[in-house]
């Protein structure tokens, strides 16, 4: 169950005091948009730790309680020594008193954007992904050509798809995917990325193109891409080997987490590509 849906269920029986960073300045634990909320036996979400979200949980239970607001803006907290840390950063931060009144416009206003993920493979790597990526800020949409591949319960919010031919599932992929590509078959990895290409060449909507294996995987398949008509510029657009590097090991789940870390820069370095 993700934070907000706690959070909401929460409010059904108790109110809460949504507790948002509304802006930052230097170095400070999270960013803006983050939330915590404080109900009055638990907590949902986080701020960041340490004695910044001690005092602001005090804050929070506080008016809960019916205390007195001295000012209706945010509150600014300076992470120096005074409040016990050294991030050097400052943080203002909302607090906003909430009931169940609350949640149809909460749950619009929290719902995070995700951004649109393809996953072409559903072995051992493509099932520690599944499990990896679900949390993240993803869409995840998981494809094969198999029959049976997918678990019966499936990590939540996580669309599973067969399709045969495999690749017949790119042309229908959401604007903005990112596409891993990791198949039981050599040859449909193939196809899949020639599809991929193909889209890019009409759309150029995909801003990550990711094929699991060796450099040696990738250099045939350049030579069989070239061969298929793309010229170097367009096989540039594949990433191969896939994940972070200077992570060893190649068990499924040291992969998942490698690779996961991979998505998350992108989401950094191309802040307007969707």
């Amino acid at each position: 169950m993700t934070n907000l849906q706690m959070l909401l269920d929460g409010l059904k029986a108790a109110p809460a005091c949504l507790v948002t960073v509304e802006s930052t300045q230097g170095s400070v634990p999270r960013e803006p948009g983050a939330w915590m909320a404080v109900f009055a036996d638990r907590l949902v979400g986080t701020i960041g730790g340490g004695h910044l979200e001690l005092q602001a949980i005090a804050e929070a239970r506080r008016r809960l309680a019916g205390g007195p607001v001295a000012s209706p803006g945010p509150m600014r907290f300076a992470l120096g020594p005074a409040l016990g840390q050294c991030c050097g950063g400052v943080v203002h931060l909302g607090f906003e008193c909430l009931t169940a009144h609350d949640a149809p416009a909460l749950a619009r206003r929290l719902t995070p954007r995700l951004h649109p993920v393809a996953l072409f493979g559903g072995g051992h790597v493509g099932h520690a992904l599944a499990r990896v990526l679900a949390p993240l800020p993803f869409a995840l949409t998981w494809i094969d050509s198999r029959n049976g591949i997918f678990p019966p319960d499936p990590p939540e919010g996580v669309v599973c798809e067969h399709s045969e031919p495999v690749q017949l599932a790119v042309p229908r992929l959401a604007p903005g995917s990112r596409v891993l590509i990791m198949s039981f078959s050599h040859a449909e990895d193939l196809d899949v990325v020639a599809a991929c290409l193909r889209r890019q060449r009409e759309q150029g909507d995909l801003p990550f193109i990711g094929l699991i294996g060796s450099k040696t995987k990738w250099a045939t398949f350049s030579n069989r891409l070239h061969g298929r008509g793309f010229v170097p510029e367009e096989l540039a657009q594949v990433t191969c080997p896939i994940g972070i590097p200077g992570i060893g090991g190649k068990e499924p789940e040291v992969i998942a987490v490698a690779v996961a870390a991979q998505l998350l820069q992108t989401l950094q370095a191309l802040p307007t590509a969707e």
